[in-house]
């Protein structure tokens, strides 16, 4: 007999029940407000024999079959290759039979199941529109776009009970080669919760059971949910072994909180509190940890940490930040770690601001507040400090700015200065750019008042009014010329820069230092016209400034090589203290960027002395990058004085896939004037297509404050961790922290765009 096509009113009534299987797994909490999270590197998805799903008008159903019989409106059967298509799911069976007026569906012998989520085989299933049920015997499931599959032995979708699945397995593994599975002898979903129970768990680990838990709940949605995250497992000199297992509680849906118990061998329990809120104009989090009696102390003490930070939008040009930390000793970090600093902080800032923005004016109302941790010298707060800036164009010509801050800084040692300071600087430009080049002139007026106290047994002055003029001119060409490169058709570019600049002289030394410190100089610092942060000292100048800079570029104006050059040579000598100068020329700065092939990459910037042709300063890096997780990279890094020190370190980190699964990450970084290692890593993480486990060890500098306020420089502290995972049970970690992680302060040795 030919194949029946048909569209029966008879059907209509059996609009296929929306059936949405949500996988039995234990899923972890997804602890980020915004909903972000890391996605595995997963293998392809595995998926059960099907066709291709073809869907019908809403309330339409067609039928497909070799034979087919109708009796009256009340029974229809139908035989060979059998289709049943609707608006939501597809059926293909061997027989199929539909009864009581279109109300009841009856399929078996070989049945597929298909719907936008999953694909089920099974042995027979049927649905009874009027008790709106749906059962399905003996089958086989797969998540359609997901790894998740297992097998249920009965599958019943009812209006009551919601969904319930028995005797059933679960895993996210390839077909065939289930590395890990769960098994229960039934698992529910009741209709409106966003929770699944499952009874007589089991949990196999290359078919080894390694865990049963006779009932648990579990979420079936990927919204957030209260509950047990993954611990974190490891073992170090500073804390011994170590277990740190937190629970998730989501609150609210714009509040949560995560607590975290970390049991220590070595030094005891600790408590860990993170609190988080979000609104439609603000975000915060809140941070608390707390160890009692520390055991590795030798008074045994209690140690503590808090963090508080805050972000947010009064109206839409006020923005207030708050961002205040506080510690109960100097090596609380060191000891026990962070999320927010490292053990080489020498500060943990206590800030908040105010600040108001607009087209043509920006301003900040701010506290500056610290807690020096170690003896790192007696540094100045600034309580409060304001801060106005304003900009606008005047005529077709001129750029008018007005620069103005107004702050108050109190010193952490009490016999030092303080003061309070106002600087106003307007500046008036004349700016004319075109794409060949620019050209501006800028004079600037710049007057700062200072009202200091505390000043006895000193050289500073109550009040002193400080007023400077400075004079700016700064000239560019950019030439460009088609040539070769490497027989490749490429663009030269050469640029000129030259700068004028003078600033005039006035004694300063009658001023504190209270927010100024040197300043590095670069190529680019070149040109910054200033030698010091702050407004304390103002270098006077008379000074040219000459750089060139040249880039190659290829066709798609993506930069190749780029070479830059500078200096300063100075018409007078400077007259302020700390900017005296005993040559009439700074040193030489120059940086190179170059992409030697589509591999390998190189990046160097230096400083030489002039008058004694040494390098004062420099640092190169040369790398190998095969792909995102292939590289390797060799750096150095030389200071001829810095803080009373020479400073020559050589490092070398790699991150190198080892196989498809097998991965390592590894650092490590010599000191060559002590002629000693500085800090290692290695990382080492095997990942299949449904778990991971890696092993991490490191060894680096402890860096610990001693009694009279300095830091170790001689002791170490080394550890191992071990941590597996399970994709598709909530965790929220993978390979890519661990490269992460391995290649902490790892940069691009290039700035080619």
């Amino acid at each position: 007999m030919q194949a029946t096509h048909l569209y029966m009113n008879i059907l209509r009534p059996i609009i296929l029940l929306t059936f949405l299987l949500k996988a039995p797994v234990f899923a972890q909490s997804n602890t980020s407000l915004d909903e972000n999270s890391e996605e595995y590197t997963l293998c392809p998805v595995s998926t059960l024999p099907s066709e291709p799903l073809i869907l019908q008008p809403q309330g339409h159903v067609k039928v497909e079959s070799d034979y087919a019989q109708i009796v009256s409106k009340q029974l229809a059967e139908f035989t060979g290759n059998v289709s049943i298509y609707s608006d939501r799911a597809a059926i293909h069976a061997e027989q199929a039979k539909v009864s009581k007026n279109g109300r009841m569906l009856e399929a078996s012998g070989d049945v597929t199941y298909q719907d936008m989520d999953l694909n089920v085989t099974s042995d027979a299933i049927s649905i009874d529109s009027i008790k709106q049920s749906l059962q399905i015997e003996n089958s086989q499931y797969q998540l359609n776009g997901q790894p998740g599959h297992g097998a249920a032995q009965q599958i019943q979708l009812n209006r009551g009970r919601g969904l319930i699945l028995s005797d059933v397995s679960f895993t996210t593994c390839p077909l065939g080669s289930p590395d890990w599975h769960i098994e229960a002898s039934e698992i529910s979903i009741e209709k409106g919760t966003a929770w699944g129970q499952a009874k007589s768990t089991r949990f196999y680990v290359g078919g080894i059971p390694v865990l049963y838990l006779p009932y648990f709940a579990f979420p079936v949605s990927d919204q957030r949910q209260t509950g047990l995250l993954f611990p974190e497992i490891s073992s170090s000199s500073r804390t011994g072994f170590d277990y740190e297992q937190p629970f998730y509680w989501n609150i609210a849906p714009n509040y949560d909180l995560t607590t975290s118990p970390r049991f220590m061998t070595r030094r005891g329990v600790q408590l860990k509190n993170e609190f988080r809120y979000l609104t439609s104009q603000s975000y915060g989090q809140l941070n608390v940890e707390y160890l009692a009696d520390d055991n590795e102390l030798t008074i045994p003490a209690d140690r503590w940490f808090y963090r508080y930070y805050h972000q947010g939008e009064l109206t839409e040009n006020w923005i207030l930040n708050a961002d205040i930390n506080g510690v109960s000793d100097d090596n609380y970090i060191i000891d026990l770690g962070s999320d927010f600093y490292t053990r080489a902080d020498t500060h943990l800032y206590r800030t908040a601001s105010l600040d108001y923005f607009s087209d043509n004016l920006l301003m900040d109302f701010r506290v500056l507040d610290f807690v020096t941790l170690g003896d790192s010298g007696d540094s100045y707060r600034a309580l409060p400090e304001f801060r106005l800036n304003y900009m606008r164009e005047l005529g077709p010509f001129f750029e008018f700015s007005f620069d103005s801050e107004l702050a108050y800084f109190d010193s952490t040692a009490q016999e030092r200065p303080e003061a309070f300071r106002w600087h106003v600087a307007p500046t008036l430009t004349l700016p004319y750019r075109q794409v060949w080049g620019e050209l501006s002139a800028e004079a600037t007026l710049l007057n700062t008042y200072y009202q200091q106290e505390n000043i006895d047994n000193t050289d500073l002055e109550d009040e002193v009014n400080r007023t400077l003029g400075q004079f700016r001119m700064f000239g560019a060409l950019y030439f460009e010329r088609q040539q070769q490169w490497f027989d490749q058709d490429t663009t030269m570019t050469l640029e000129p820069k030259l700068q004028y600049l003078y600033t005039s002289y006035e004694d300063q030394t009658m001023i504190g230092r209270y927010d100024t410190a040197p300043l590095l100089i670069d190529v680019d610092g070149l040109f910054r016209g200033q030698e010091f942060t702050g407004l304390d000292r103002i270098s006077d100048n008379n000074q040219f400034t000459v750089g060139l800079t040249s880039r190659i570029l290829d066709g798609a104006d993506r930069e190749q090589f780029v070479i830059s050059v500078g200096q300063i040579f100075y018409l007078d000598e400077n007259k302020v203290l700390a900017a005296v100068k005993d040559k009439n020329r700074s040193a030489l700065a120059a940086e190179l960027d170059w992409q030697l092939g589509s591999r390998w990459f190189m990046h160097t910037d230096v400083q030489i002395a002039t008058q004694t042709d040494k390098v004062e300063r420099n640092s190169t890096s040369i790398e190998y990058r095969r792909d995102a997780k292939s590289v390797v990279q060799l750096t150095h890094r030389y200071i001829r004085q810095l803080s009373g020190e020479q400073i020559d370190q050589v490092g070398i980190l790699a991150s190198w896939p080892i196989t498809d699964t097998l991965h390592w990450v590894g650092r490590t970084y010599r000191d060559l004037s002590l002629d000693r290692s500085v800090e290692s890593f290695f990382g080492l993480q095997y990942e299949s297509c449904c778990w991971a486990v890696r092993l991490v060890g490191q060894r680096h500098l402890s860096n610990r404050v001693t009694v009279d306020g300095s830091r170790t420089t001689g002791e170490f502290d080394s550890g191992i961790s071990l941590q597996f995972i399970f994709k598709g049970m909530g965790s929220s970690k993978s390979s890519k922290s661990m490269l992460e992680e391995g290649m902490f302060g790892y940069r691009q040795p290039y700035s080619l765009n």
